[in-house]
């Protein structure tokens, strides 16, 4: 039992620190992009396409990630991928056009991948019991989010904005290796009887699936977009400099990240449906706070008229979006644990499949964002579009689930969809 367990941690910890490193590869522009935007005279709307365009590459390549690693195993997969965005990465320190920042991003947005590469190779070390603990600290490598902000900004100060990319190519290279070999393989996590492309893709059939995507649009695309989107917010809105706007936009981005394992333990003993409900619910109430616009209000008095200000302090800000941010870390391990539980044998497929619908959400929403801005001139309407994606969800969830089944106290009983021919009790250690 003690070599299991051994190889067991190995996975998880180098799976996690892996991931944790592609994440702060894949955000790089949150805190880069602003020296970047400076430099160029890029608008708005520019300035969100620069920052999501790692986010396409790295959303549209995890369903087909998902099943190659369903196929051929997380181990090779997972250090491949490392090792293609390496060069890109170092080269963004050489570009001086907007376009060659753009293409260079597309390439170092490979890193986003590997979400789907880690969940589907890591959740199959462990038993279902587990699941959602073992796949929540997987996830915590969101942080790497946070790591961005607390890193870069310091290497810009320390020299200058080229110096981000080159000291995190040599990070990606030099994690990749120790992936390589202090991480396991067992072959018979693979794909049983070698599943087809179409048998794979069966699960886009189902209704379910596309309910995940949904909730995974916000939890985790929101969760990509303001990560990308705050550090400039808090430039623009308060009058920050650029480490103390990044290391506000850490409030959001850190608890985010690590808590999330505390959500795969939550969904574990509460079930995903109640988590995931009252995620949906704490996000929205914050995101009908955040929508308030900075108002100038006037009221005629007998005494003459009186000004007002209305709107939120950087304080009460933060506040929110730290809640947030805690409340889209629960909601991020939630939506997988309904996926381990229903798709244990197509995991890497379905798990691509979300994590594109989330991928892609978060590739949207920052040049949506920027769009809204030019249009409007408002700021909070990054909150206000993020506002009526959740108001959607609610409704979806409350239709499709609420009114079904209990909430409270109960475990989501497993569903017996075409690939959940694994029971409960059924385990998926590696020998």
């Amino acid at each position: 039992m003690t070599q299991p367990r051994i190889r067991q941690g190995l996975v998880l910890g180098m799976s996690t620190l892996a991931f944790t490193v592609c994440f702060m590869v894949w955000m790089m522009f949150a805190v880069l992009g602003v020296p970047i935007k400076e430099l160029l005279h890029l608008n708005e709307t520019q300035f969100g396409l620069l920052a999501a365009t790692p986010v396409l590459t790295g959303s549209l390549v995890r369903l087909p990630l998902g099943m190659l690693t369903d196929r051929f195993g997380g181990r090779s997969v997972f250090f491949l991928l490392m090792l293609s965005c390496v060069l890109p990465l170092y080269l963004i320190s050489h570009a001086t056009a907007y376009w060659q920042f753009l293409v260079l991003g597309l390439f170092v947005g490979l890193a986003g991948g590997s979400f789907s590469v880690g969940i589907a190779y890591v959740a199959k070390w462990f038993e279902q019991d587990n699941q959602g603990l073992a796949m929540g600290i997987f996830g915590a490598g969101n942080a790497g989010a946070a790591v961005t902000k607390f890193l870069a900004p310091a290497l810009i100060a320390a020299g200058s904005w080229q110096l981000v990319p080159k000291v995190f190519s040599a990070i990606l290279f030099i994690t990749a290796l120790l992936f390589w070999f202090l991480s396991a393989e067992n072959k018979a996590h693979r794909s049983v009887a070698g599943a087809s492309l179409g048998e794979q893709l069966k699960a886009l059939s189902e209704p379910a699936v596309w309910r995940y995507c949904q909730y995974y649009s916000i939890v985790f695309g929101g969760y990509v977009a303001l990560a990308l989107w705050m550090t400039q917010y808090y430039v623009e809105e308060y009058g920050f400099n650029l480490q103390s706007a990044a290391l506000l936009a850490a409030c959001f981005s850190l608890p985010g990240g690590v808590l999330r394992a505390v959500g795969g333990w939550m969904s574990d003993r509460w079930g995903a449906q109640s988590v995931t409900w009252w995620v949906l619910w704490v996000s929205w109430i914050c995101l009908f706070l955040l929508s308030y616009p900075q108002t100038q209000l006037q009221v005629q008095t007998v005494n003459g008229p009186v000004d007002f200000h209305i709107g939120l302090s950087p304080a009460l800000f933060t506040v929110l979006l730290f809640v947030m941010g805690i409340a889209f870390a629960f909601g991020k391990a939630s939506v997988f644990k309904y996926i381990a539980s229903d798709y244990p044998q197509n995991m890497g497929a379905v798990s691509g499949i979300v994590g594109l619908a989330g991928g892609l959400g978060g590739f949207i929403l920052p040049i949506l964002f920027g769009a809204l801005v030019d249009l409007t001139g408002v700021r909070s309407s990054c909150f206000m579009l993020m506002y009526g994606v959740v108001w959607v969800s609610l409704t979806w969830m409350y239709l499709s689930e609420i009114r079904k089944r209990p909430l409270l106290g109960k475990q989501r009983p497993a569903t017996s969809y075409p690939f959940s021919s694994l029971t409960q009790g059924e385990e998926h250690v590696g020998s």
